[in-house]
């Protein structure tokens, strides 16, 4: 699921170009060893962290025992707005692909809001199952996106590449650093791993979540990059160094990867290439609606927008409530944007990608700190406590991370092109502060006069030892859910509300 999410033959086909046409040039491999080194380092706090919060909220419970329910609503609120404009964000980019396909190979005109109709009726139909109906599509989508990658890829390498040979010069970490604008290079490297920490999402639903989901993470972290990594490097040997950022500025970006693959494939695999695109896209929409529906879900567990959001499904134990909820928001996202006249990829998957990016990436910046919070300024776990996983690596990932916050925010306007000019997409920055101050005020009004309800916020977690969700009271707060209270009396009187 979490790999899925990241989309990796859209991530090297959208993203590999831009980089090599108008950031860092050749060194965009460069670049995702760059961001591989940083995300593994930040990685390193989160795993801990979901080793001992298991949370189908994620960030929102790890940063509200970390930094505290105040923090913790806001980041929560704003990986919300992220997970469900993503779903609409891919929607435009799948509808994109499979009209351009379906026009060019099958000669049929179809609107793009077709396509998008089908994706989210197919969407809905999926998640309303029990999540691994879901998986087993995902796995049979991204399977056949990396295998293409890969044929492309040890094509070159085995070939001995293209006109300049196995060039060493893209994997140079310097000249991820150089080029016409690196940080825009960058940005799209990072942008790539999209997804990734949604793997602890999945902790309520896995068998073993405390092996399970550091598993998932080192895997969509580092096995992803290293993927990343070859598969853009090879693409660039391909081509030929000076040809690749030729390429990457034409009329036709995807030919950094669609030449190569039919030199030293063959034509079947670029028409495969093509259908995969469309494949791809949506593997990673649906992925992102699960993780939409699961945050809402948590949400609704908790009180929150409405309760029935925090139902599941009797037979197939699925958020389906929480779904049909994403999917009613996508639909009205995507419909906006067509009744306004918006292009697909242009505008409606720019500016909501974009936006979703900017507020994730905010809390994944939080979210490294909070670490330290909870091992080390709130002591708990001491079994676990150590200079180097909990506080050094979280350290040294948080402060990347707001190194690649500001990267984000100086080339924002650049990395969205002509979407930058419209409304929508000046509203962003304001809309991500409107949802964050409102989430530390809501959150401050229940402290003052709903202290029962405040004593939830981010603390709903799952006991995998009794199988069951309960609220974690342990976490130490100015607060106590009764006057005089015990925090056995608390947890209780907490379960019977959320009961």
């Amino acid at each position: 699921m979490a790999v899925a999410t990241c989309a990796p033959i859209t991530a090297m086909a959208g993203n590999v170009p831009i980089a090599v046409g108008f950031g860092n040039g050749i060194g965009a491999p460069g670049g995702y060893i760059f961001a591989l080194v940083v995300l593994t380092i930040f990685s390193v706090g989160f795993l801990m962290m979901a080793r001992y919060i298991t949370t189908a909220g994620a960030f929102y419970g790890f940063i509200s025992h970390g930094l505290g329910r105040v923090v913790g609503l806001a980041c929560g609120l704003l990986c919300v707005f992220c997970y469900v404009i993503f779903e609409p964000a891919l929607v435009g980019i799948f509808s994109a692909f499979a009209h351009d396909t379906v026009q060019a190979q099958l000669g049929l005109n179809v609107p793009w809001p077709v396509f998008a109709g089908i994706m989210l009726a197919a969407i809905t139909i999926l998640t309303y199952f029990d999540i691994n109906l879901t998986a087993k599509v995902l796995a049979i989508f991204l399977l056949t996106e990396i295998s293409v990658l890969l044929f492309m890829a040890f094509g070159v390498l085995f070939s001995g590449g293209g006109p300049d040979g196995i060039s060493l010069a893209p994997l140079n970490p310097i000249n991820a650093f150089k080029g016409v604008a690196p940080g825009l290079g960058l940005i799209f490297a990072f942008w790539s791993w999209v997804g990734f920490e949604t793997s602890a999402v999945y902790g309520e639903e896995s068998k073993n979540p405390k092996r399970n989901i550091p598993l998932a993470i080192l895997i969509s972290v580092v096995g992803v990059g290293i993927f990343y990594t070859f598969v853009s490097w090879m693409a660039i040997d391909g081509n030929g160094l000076h040809q690749s950022v030729a390429l990457a500025k034409g009329s036709n970006p995807f030919a950094l990867f669609i030449n190569p693959t039919r030199e030293f494939v063959g034509g079947w695999a670029v028409t495969l290439f093509e259908w995969l695109l469309i494949t791809g896209s949506f593997a990673c929409g649906m992925a992102f609606h699960n993780d939409a529906a699961r945050y809402l879900y948590n949400f609704g567990r908790e009180g929150f927008f409405s309760r029935r959001l925090g139902e599941t499904h009797p037979v197939h134990g699925s958020p389906h409530i929480a779904s049909f909820t994403q999917t009613a928001i996508a639909t009205l996202l995507v419909a906006v944007f067509w009744a306004t006249g918006q292009d697909p990829y242009a505008n409606l998957y720019t500016i909501l990608a974009m936006g979703g990016t900017l507020a994730l990436l905010i809390v994944q910046t939080l979210c490294s700190f909070a670490v330290i919070g909870y091992f080390h300024v709130k002591g708990y776990h001491p079994e676990a406590r150590n200079w180097l996983t909990t506080f050094a690596a979280p350290l040294v990932g948080g402060i990347g991370m707001i190194v690649v916050v500001f990267l984000l925010i100086t080339n924002f306007s650049t990395a969205a092109g002509s979407a930058s000019s419209s409304l929508a997409f000046k509203l962003i920055p304001w809309i991500i502060c409107a949802i964050a101050i409102g989430g530390i005020a809501f959150s401050l009004y229940l402290r003052a006069r709903k202290p029962e309800r405040y004593a939830i916020l981010g603390h709903v977690v799952f006991d995998p030892s009794a199988e069951k969700v309960t609220v974690d009271t342990s976490v130490r707060e100015d607060h106590k859910l009764s006057e005089g209270g015990t925090r056995e009396t608390g947890r209780e009187g907490t379960q019977q509300e959320l009961a």
